[in-house]
Protein backbone atom coordinates (compact mmCIF):
# COMPACT_ATOMS: atom_id res chain seq x y z
CA UNK A 1 0.00 0.00 0.00
CA UNK A 2 1.65 3.74 -1.11
CA UNK A 3 0.77 6.38 1.01
CA UNK A 4 1.10 10.16 -0.39
CA UNK A 5 2.82 13.04 1.65
CA UNK A 6 1.94 16.74 -0.15
CA UNK A 7 4.80 19.10 0.98
CA UNK A 8 3.57 21.84 -0.85
CA UNK A 9 5.04 21.26 -4.69
CA UNK A 10 6.63 18.09 -3.46
CA UNK A 11 4.58 14.78 -3.34
CA UNK A 12 6.23 11.69 -2.23
CA UNK A 13 5.08 8.14 -2.19
CA UNK A 14 5.37 6.22 0.76
CA UNK A 15 6.03 2.19 0.92
CA UNK A 16 6.12 0.66 4.26
CA UNK A 17 8.79 -2.19 3.78
CA UNK A 18 9.98 -4.87 5.87
CA UNK A 19 13.56 -3.29 6.54
CA UNK A 20 15.49 -1.98 9.07
CA UNK A 21 15.97 1.54 7.64
CA UNK A 22 14.46 4.51 6.00
CA UNK A 23 15.06 4.92 1.90
CA UNK A 24 14.71 8.27 0.23
CA UNK A 25 14.65 8.13 -3.72
CA UNK A 26 14.13 10.40 -6.70
CA UNK A 27 13.94 8.35 -9.98
CA UNK A 28 14.35 9.66 -13.56
CA UNK A 29 12.95 11.02 -15.50
CA UNK A 30 10.36 13.22 -13.86
CA UNK A 31 12.00 13.30 -10.46
CA UNK A 32 8.93 11.34 -8.57
CA UNK A 33 10.02 10.83 -4.96
CA UNK A 34 9.20 7.60 -2.76
CA UNK A 35 10.10 6.34 0.72
CA UNK A 36 10.52 2.98 1.90
CA UNK A 37 10.06 3.00 5.67
CA UNK A 38 10.32 0.15 7.88
CA UNK A 39 6.75 -1.01 8.95
CA UNK A 40 6.65 0.77 12.63
CA UNK A 41 7.99 3.95 11.84
CA UNK A 42 5.34 6.66 12.29
CA UNK A 43 3.72 8.69 9.49
CA UNK A 44 4.87 11.81 11.12
CA UNK A 45 8.63 10.84 11.68
CA UNK A 46 8.18 9.97 8.01
CA UNK A 47 7.01 13.38 6.75
CA UNK A 48 9.83 15.26 9.15
CA UNK A 49 12.57 12.75 7.40
CA UNK A 50 11.32 13.94 4.33
CA UNK A 51 10.31 17.81 5.49
CA UNK A 52 14.67 17.85 6.69
CA UNK A 53 15.27 16.67 2.64
CA UNK A 54 13.86 18.98 0.47
CA UNK A 55 16.23 20.35 -0.43
CA UNK A 56 18.68 17.79 -1.36
CA UNK A 57 14.79 16.27 -3.41
CA UNK A 58 14.33 19.71 -4.84
CA UNK A 59 17.90 19.64 -5.97
CA UNK A 60 18.18 15.88 -7.36
CA UNK A 61 14.59 16.92 -9.29
CA UNK A 62 16.49 19.83 -10.75
CA UNK A 63 19.70 17.78 -12.46
CA UNK A 64 16.98 14.76 -13.78
CA UNK A 65 14.68 17.85 -15.36
CA UNK A 66 17.74 19.36 -16.89
CA UNK A 67 20.01 15.94 -18.41
CA UNK A 68 19.52 15.81 -22.09
CA UNK A 69 18.35 12.04 -22.96
CA UNK A 70 18.87 10.41 -26.55
CA UNK A 71 16.03 9.68 -28.48
CA UNK A 72 13.89 6.71 -28.73
CA UNK A 73 16.41 3.74 -30.27
CA UNK A 74 15.29 1.68 -33.45
CA UNK A 75 18.34 0.26 -34.62
CA UNK A 76 18.61 1.43 -38.17
CA UNK A 77 20.87 2.43 -40.67
CA UNK A 78 22.91 5.10 -39.82
CA UNK A 79 21.37 5.71 -36.55
CA UNK A 80 24.02 7.59 -34.04
CA UNK A 81 25.56 5.50 -31.45
CA UNK A 82 28.06 5.57 -28.45
CA UNK A 83 31.11 3.45 -27.70
CA UNK A 84 33.80 4.87 -24.84
CA UNK A 85 32.22 8.74 -25.42
CA UNK A 86 32.22 8.20 -29.12
CA UNK A 87 29.72 8.58 -31.76
CA UNK A 88 29.19 5.48 -34.44
CA UNK A 89 27.14 5.20 -37.50
CA UNK A 90 24.97 2.29 -37.11
CA UNK A 91 25.81 0.05 -39.74
CA UNK A 92 23.21 -3.17 -40.17
CA UNK A 93 24.26 -6.35 -42.32
CA UNK A 94 21.22 -8.72 -42.89
CA UNK A 95 23.07 -11.94 -43.67
CA UNK A 96 22.13 -15.72 -42.49
CA UNK A 97 25.02 -15.72 -40.44
CA UNK A 98 25.80 -15.46 -36.83
CA UNK A 99 24.94 -12.25 -34.96
CA UNK A 100 28.19 -10.22 -34.47
CA UNK A 101 28.98 -6.62 -33.86
CA UNK A 102 32.16 -4.83 -35.18
CA UNK A 103 33.56 -1.05 -34.47
CA UNK A 104 34.62 -0.57 -38.41
CA UNK A 105 36.30 3.34 -38.33
CA UNK A 106 33.36 5.26 -37.33
CA UNK A 107 30.75 2.71 -37.94
CA UNK A 108 29.64 0.38 -35.54
CA UNK A 109 28.34 -2.66 -37.94
CA UNK A 110 25.33 -4.85 -36.74
CA UNK A 111 25.28 -8.27 -37.99
CA UNK A 112 22.05 -9.96 -37.79
CA UNK A 113 20.19 -12.57 -39.66
CA UNK A 114 17.20 -11.39 -42.54
CA UNK A 115 14.01 -10.51 -40.50
CA UNK A 116 15.42 -9.78 -37.16
CA UNK A 117 13.50 -7.02 -35.02
CA UNK A 118 13.95 -4.56 -33.43
CA UNK A 119 14.30 -5.84 -29.88
CA UNK A 120 16.22 -8.61 -30.64
CA UNK A 121 18.71 -5.69 -32.29
CA UNK A 122 18.67 -3.98 -28.81
CA UNK A 123 19.07 -6.91 -27.22
CA UNK A 124 22.27 -7.78 -29.12
CA UNK A 125 23.84 -4.88 -28.56
CA UNK A 126 23.55 -4.16 -24.93
CA UNK A 127 25.04 -7.61 -24.43
CA UNK A 128 28.06 -6.27 -26.79
CA UNK A 129 27.73 -3.23 -24.67
CA UNK A 130 27.97 -5.28 -21.24
CA UNK A 131 31.01 -7.70 -22.38
CA UNK A 132 32.93 -4.18 -23.36
CA UNK A 133 32.17 -2.97 -19.91
CA UNK A 134 33.17 -6.21 -18.16
CA UNK A 135 36.44 -6.82 -20.11
CA UNK A 136 37.32 -3.29 -19.07
CA UNK A 137 37.16 -3.34 -15.39
CA UNK A 138 39.37 -5.71 -14.34
CA UNK A 139 42.53 -3.70 -15.62
CA UNK A 140 40.54 -0.25 -13.43
CA UNK A 141 40.36 -2.71 -10.10
CA UNK A 142 43.82 -4.10 -11.11
CA UNK A 143 44.89 -0.13 -10.81
CA UNK A 144 42.94 1.24 -7.94
CA UNK A 145 42.27 -1.70 -5.56
CA UNK A 146 46.15 -1.44 -3.85
CA UNK A 147 45.73 2.14 -4.44
CA UNK A 148 42.31 2.40 -2.20
CA UNK A 149 44.00 -0.30 0.13
CA UNK A 150 40.76 -2.43 -0.40
CA UNK A 151 39.72 -5.86 -2.68
CA UNK A 152 36.56 -6.69 -4.64
CA UNK A 153 35.12 -10.31 -4.21
CA UNK A 154 33.00 -9.58 -7.29
CA UNK A 155 32.33 -7.31 -9.86
CA UNK A 156 28.91 -6.93 -11.38
CA UNK A 157 27.34 -5.21 -14.50
CA UNK A 158 24.02 -4.28 -15.41
CA UNK A 159 20.72 -2.62 -16.73
CA UNK A 160 20.36 0.49 -13.46
CA UNK A 161 17.96 2.82 -14.32
CA UNK A 162 18.96 5.12 -11.42
CA UNK A 163 22.40 4.76 -10.31
CA UNK A 164 25.93 4.58 -12.59
CA UNK A 165 26.97 2.66 -9.92
CA UNK A 166 26.66 1.09 -6.30
CA UNK A 167 28.25 -1.45 -3.72
CA UNK A 168 27.54 -3.79 -1.22
CA UNK A 169 31.07 -3.29 1.54
CA UNK A 170 30.10 -6.04 3.75
CA UNK A 171 30.11 -8.16 0.70
CA UNK A 172 32.65 -6.14 -0.80
CA UNK A 173 31.27 -6.32 -4.34
CA UNK A 174 30.43 -3.47 -6.35
CA UNK A 175 27.92 -3.26 -9.46
CA UNK A 176 28.28 -0.82 -12.77
CA UNK A 177 25.75 0.08 -15.01
CA UNK A 178 25.90 -1.65 -18.85
CA UNK A 179 25.39 2.49 -19.67
CA UNK A 180 29.13 3.45 -18.69
CA UNK A 181 30.21 1.36 -22.12
CA UNK A 182 28.96 4.42 -23.73
CA UNK A 183 30.59 7.59 -21.85
CA UNK A 184 34.32 8.18 -22.12
CA UNK A 185 36.58 6.21 -19.70
CA UNK A 186 37.24 8.72 -17.60
CA UNK A 187 34.31 8.49 -16.00
CA UNK A 188 33.84 4.52 -15.59
CA UNK A 189 37.47 4.97 -13.72
CA UNK A 190 35.74 7.61 -11.27
CA UNK A 191 32.94 5.59 -11.01
CA UNK A 192 34.87 2.73 -10.01
CA UNK A 193 37.13 4.54 -7.49
CA UNK A 194 33.86 5.78 -6.20
CA UNK A 195 32.85 2.53 -5.81
CA UNK A 196 36.10 1.33 -3.94
CA UNK A 197 36.15 4.53 -1.98
CA UNK A 198 32.61 3.56 -0.75
CA UNK A 199 33.73 -0.06 0.44
CA UNK A 200 35.61 2.39 2.64
CA UNK A 201 33.99 4.65 3.77
CA UNK A 202 29.98 3.72 3.01
CA UNK A 203 28.57 7.62 3.19
CA UNK A 204 29.46 10.37 1.16
CA UNK A 205 30.97 11.66 4.26
CA UNK A 206 34.46 14.28 4.64
CA UNK A 207 36.24 11.44 4.63
CA UNK A 208 35.21 9.91 1.64
CA UNK A 209 35.45 13.34 0.16
CA UNK A 210 38.86 13.48 1.25
CA UNK A 211 39.97 10.07 -0.27
CA UNK A 212 38.25 11.67 -3.63
CA UNK A 213 40.44 14.50 -3.53
CA UNK A 214 43.25 12.71 -2.87
CA UNK A 215 42.85 9.90 -5.35
CA UNK A 216 41.31 11.52 -8.54
CA UNK A 217 41.29 15.80 -7.70
CA UNK A 218 39.16 16.36 -10.57
CA UNK A 219 36.57 14.04 -9.95
CA UNK A 220 34.17 16.63 -9.58
CA UNK A 221 34.53 17.88 -12.90
CA UNK A 222 34.35 14.21 -14.18
CA UNK A 223 31.02 13.66 -12.19
CA UNK A 224 29.68 16.01 -14.33
CA UNK A 225 30.58 15.74 -17.13
CA UNK A 226 28.80 12.21 -16.49
CA UNK A 227 25.94 14.07 -15.43
CA UNK A 228 25.51 16.16 -18.41
CA UNK A 229 25.70 13.48 -21.30
CA UNK A 230 22.37 12.22 -22.34
CA UNK A 231 21.05 8.81 -20.82
CA UNK A 232 19.08 6.26 -22.13
CA UNK A 233 15.12 6.85 -23.03
CA UNK A 234 12.95 5.06 -21.47
CA UNK A 235 9.97 4.51 -19.31
CA UNK A 236 11.06 4.73 -15.75
CA UNK A 237 9.50 3.16 -13.06
CA UNK A 238 9.91 1.46 -9.43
Amino acid sequence: MITRLDLGSVHVDVVRKNIKNIHLGVYPPTGKVRIAAPEWMELDAIRLFAINKLGWIRQQQKKLLAQERETPREYLERESHYVWGRRYLLQVVEVEARPSIRLMHRHLRLQVRPGTDVKKREVLLADWYRGNLKLAVPELLAKWEPIVGVRTEHFYVQHMKTKWGSCNPKARNIRLNTELAKKPPECLEYIVVHELVHLREPTHNDQFVAWMNKLIPNWHDRRDMLNRLPVRNEHWSY
